[in-house]
């Protein structure tokens, strides 16, 4: 389970390093796409056939469902870690998440998201949105 969040640069070639305590579980080839909220998502391979299993489960009559496995697929890139924990993330994924420099890396479950700091620190979490979410949470049965 990936949890925590971690600030890093990006050297002159673009490269990330990627943060001790997510190498092992994401290993040496993992699989980076686009997220909706403007972040990079990077999944370890079990996850990614995992999601993309279910992902075969939209239908294809439906406009929404392939312009989603579209954008998902076609953002999708398979990245090797090197030696030094270091990443290069491809240009036009960086260019999507607004990544320059400055990135925070935030272990969300199943995966790792990658942001630009400046897109993570300009979100906001509306309390409506999360009263419902614990509501629903609660209607589950499951207390935080």
């Amino acid at each position: 389970m990936f949890m925590g969040e971690f600030d890093h640069t990006t050297d002159p070639k673009g490269r990330l390093i990627v943060p001790s305590k997510f190498r092992e579980e994401l290993g040496d080839t993992f699989v980076v796409t686009k997220g909706l909220d403007g972040c990079l998502l990077a999944y370890a391979k079990p996850e990614w056939d995992r999601v993309t299993t279910g992902l075969r489960e939209l239908s294809l009559v439906n406009k929404n469902g392939r312009q989603f496995i579209r954008f998902f697929f076609a953002g999708a890139a398979e990245i090797e870690m090197d030696k030094q924990g270091r990443i290069l993330i491809p240009e036009k994924l960086r260019e999507f998440a607004g990544i320059t420099k400055d990135v925070v890396s935030v272990g969300a479950d199943n995966k790792l998201e990658i942001w630009s700091k400046d897109r993570y620190e300009g979100l906001e979490t509306p309390s409506d949105a999360m009263d419902e979410i614990m509501e629903r949470l609660s209607e589950m049965g499951i207390r935080l």
